[in-house]
């Protein structure tokens, strides 16, 4: 069964049972294409140490065009032809919803997707139901179902790999909120739980993503650019996660803040 075969059964048990609060199912996202080829229902994903809404330089690429898993992740020039670059949001919605999925532990959600109909209390800090993704890798719109994800248990150090989409946590990615949406100017703090489409463009200057497969909820394990490295360096550094440095107070480096952007790649 479809992750979202999955939320859409779970949801409807819940509510059997008399379940309150459920959110709906988690959804297939659309947003930017590397190639024409893939349209609109791709995205991708830059990050801020080398790029801005306006100019990402580089996004999220299957090295060499891999498509095993296992294949690293990297950073690559953006360009309208290269199908490396090519990801789908192949399911996005609100960490609970992947947690009714199966997908999730109860560890993790008690903390990112915590619902007091689910959990009795959400008090603790920085608990909240925060948005969550899974990239497929999509070459010319083609799904492989393979997603950006770690081969195990998130630790520091773990590369970043296409792996099965769909298992486990290991190939979710949580957006870490509250963060602020900006416009017109103005900055507005943004809940975890806002129902906002495509939420990774909202948030300036961008996210940490945590990894689903996370244990370590004081320094969480989120998805990393390699310090003092450039994605043009040989060989190619590749995507890993590591400890948020910075995420109790919100002072983040940059290449550890991710977001996407719309439109064909130049």
């Amino acid at each position: 069964m479809s992750v979202k075969g999955k939320v859409l059964a779970a949801a409807a048990t819940l509510s059997l049972l008399g379940g309150a609060g459920v959110a709906a199912a988690v959804t297939a996202g659309a947003a930017s294409a590397a190639t024409p080829s893939c349209g609109g229902s791709c995205i991708d994903v830059f990050s801020h140490q080398f790029g801005t809404f306006a100019d990402p330089g580089f996004v999220m690429d299957s090295y060499k065009q891999g498509d095993q898993a296992g294949t690293p992740v990297i950073l690559f020039r953006t360009s309208d032809s290269d199908p490396a670059e090519d990801f789908t949001t192949d399911n996005e919605g609100l960490v609970s919803e992947f947690y009714a999925a199966n997908l999730v532990t109860a560890a993790l959600a008690l903390q990112y997707g915590c619902v007091p109909s689910t959990f009795t209390a959400c008090d603790g800090e920085g608990q909240g139901d925060y948005w969550a993704y899974e990239f497929q890798y999509s070459p010319y719109g083609v799904q492989t179902g393979l997603c950006v994800g770690v081969a195990a248990t998130a630790v520091a150090g773990e590369k970043v790999t296409l792996q099965p989409c769909g298992v486990s946590g290991k190939t979710v990615w949580i957006a870490a909120t509250p963060w602020f949406k900006v416009s017109s100017g103005t900055a507005t703090k943004v809940p975890p739980n806002t129902n906002i489409h495509d939420t990774l463009s909202w948030y300036q200057p961008g996210v940490p993503l945590i990894n689903g497969s996370d244990t370590n909820f004081s320094d969480p394990y989120g998805l990393t650019y390699p310090a003092s490295s450039y994605p043009t360096d040989q060989p190619r550094p590749n995507l890993y996660v590591t400890n948020v440095l910075g995420f109790s107070d919100g002072a983040l480096n940059t290449n550890q803040l991710w977001s996407d952007i719309h439109g064909v790649l130049p």
